[in-house]
């Protein structure tokens, strides 16, 4: 079974009612220090505001420009006082110190995903004149990569999504008690500050150990909350913030999960619609209704008798367990063709056991997923303790979303987590920002771009019409007209006058 449902927020996708906040005073939001703070006793923060950075060639592999260094934080913001974790941070200096505007943050989503390596990335196609500009820094969050990772030592079954069942709800309840338990008792000291709020403070300890006044920022998927979070606790810091396929702040995150089941619904009525129109090329039916029967039947086939692909044997549940099928209409008709000529000629899995996919950056591993559910839990208080509420939302949104409402609202570890250090944070700002968000993006839709939009009230959104996939900025085969405005925006400071609309390119159709 995929992983999906816990890896739906990287930018690069599969390869996962709010508690208001006061007003943000230093008792609420551990602001930072400044440079001109006058002591550790006045400010207990200041010996990590002030720290000295020793950088160093990040590997051997790495071009000599490209620096690492550790920053050291507090874990808890209320005792900076206490213990410290170090958070891995890379540089790749700007190409012009008389054109230099500051530093430019990355951060690829997850929660969960390491961002360490993002600044040399080949899939980020950054423009000449944004590096010559920026310092791209990259950094593995707490409890990431580097950054005193958290693994939970959890089995493959633990990690892997499943749909609800009603025949299999009590084993699914057992098994993401015990996938909490796990981390409690790895991580359990760690857990309550494995916030996305902590995660803002982090990056302004990095800004204030680099020197800087403002940080820049360019948060993808996931990612983008982290970056409204950051401008809602430090608004006075923000300098120019990219936002590339937005959440819902307001959906964090089992609500996000729902609306990705309505996004997958949407997306998929659009495949059925695209494909019947051609097929002839594919063979799936003439009519969206005889699509959907087609797609329908073969996931029933492979319930009954998996179906070997590409190397494994794929359950029904597990061809549906991936809802970023159906970003790329061409894509998604092209392995449905496929997954129905495998079921025609019969073959079967020597071990007659479904496959288990790796979820990005498993590789054996599982820090990503111990992490983004650490995070997603402790994020905020709206995650019920009640299993069978699960139950009852499951049968719902199976009722209203049949390809993925019964993943999307299934039973979570959440259910039998501690609570996190804060409540959620309440995004209410007017700090400018550039919201990027592809129209057919089942991820982060494009309904929840524009509740970002709502939220960061001094925000500019550009939508890519009929752009599929998950992410927009800098991508190979891109849009060169969505590149443009963001670089735009960061080179100058400029939002546009107006929310944009871009076209998509023949490379996101």
């Amino acid at each position: 079974m995929r992983n999906t449902r816990k890896a739906l927020l990287l930018a690069t996708g599969p390869v996962v009612a709010v508690a208001a906040l006061s007003a943000l005073t230093p008792a609420t939001a551990f602001t930072t220090a400044t440079a001109s703070d006058a002591s550790t006793a006045e400010n207990p923060l200041r010996k990590y505001t002030q720290q000295k950075l020793h950088w160093k060639r990040c590997d051997a592999k790495s071009p000599a420009t490209f620096r690492c260094a550790t920053v050291n934080v507090p874990l808890d913001y209320r005792d900076p006082g206490s213990r410290t974790i170090g958070i891995a941070i890379s540089r790749l200096k700007a190409g012009s110190a008389q054109a230099r505007h500051g530093v430019l943050l990355l951060n690829p989503g997850g929660p969960g995903a390491p961002g360490l390596r993002l600044p040399t990335d080949p899939l980020l196609k950054f423009p000449a004149e944004v590096k010559r500009r920026y310092d791209l820094v990259g950094f593995d969050p707490r409890g990431v990569g580097r950054s005193a990772p958290v693994n939970c030592g959890l089995t493959a079954e633990e990690q892997a999504d499943h749909p609800y069942k009603a025949e299999t709800f009590a084993k699914d309840v057992d098994r993401v008690r015990t996938f909490a338990a796990k981390c409690r008792a790895r991580a359990g000291d760690k857990l309550p500050h494995l916030t996305t709020r902590n995660s803002a403070r982090d990056m302004d300890v990095i800004r204030a150990a680099l020197g800087e006044k403002k940080i820049s920022y360019l948060g993808m998927s996931y990612g983008t909350y982290l970056g409204a979070v950051y401008t809602q606790m430090f608004p006075q810091r923000a300098d120019r913030i990219v936002l590339d396929s937005a959440t819902d702040p307001t959906r964090i995150y089992r609500g996000m999960f729902q609306d990705m089941a309505k996004a997958a619904e949407h997306a998929f009525t659009r495949w059925t619609a695209w494909t019947a129109r051609r097929h002839a090329a594919y063979g799936l039916g003439d009519t969206p209704a005889e699509v959907r029967k087609t797609y329908w039947d073969l996931i029933a086939r492979a319930n009954r008798e998996p179906v070997l692909f590409e190397g494994q044997a794929l359950t029904g549940d597990d061809i549906r367990a991936d809802n970023s099928t159906f970003f790329h209409v061409r894509k998604a008709a092209e392995r449905i063709a496929a997954l129905k000529k495998a079921a025609k000629g019969g073959h079967r899995d020597p071990s007659g056991t479904p496959g288990q996919a790796q979820a990005p950056g498993d590789d054996n591993d599982d820090n990503y997923l111990s992490i983004a559910w650490s995070y997603m839990c402790a994020d905020t208080r709206t995650w019920s303790h009640v299993p069978a509420r699960y139950r009852r939302e499951a049968i719902r949104d199976k009722a209203r979303y049949p390809l993925y409402g019964d993943f999307a609202a299934a039973v979570a570890p959440c259910a039998f987590w501690q609570r996190g250090s804060e409540p959620q944070t309440r995004i209410d700002n007017k700090v400018g920002a550039l919201i990027t968000q592809n129209e057919w993006d089942s991820q982060t839709p494009l309904f929840a771009g524009r509740a970002m939009h709502r939220a960061l009230r001094g925000s500019r959104m550009l939508t890519v019409a009929d752009g599929e996939g998950h992410g927009v900025l800098y991508a190979p085969g891109g849009n060169p007209c969505a590149d443009k405005a963001a670089t735009s925006y960061l080179t100058t400071g400029r939002l546009p006058a107006k929310d944009l609309t871009c076209r998509a390119t023949a490379g996101q159709r």
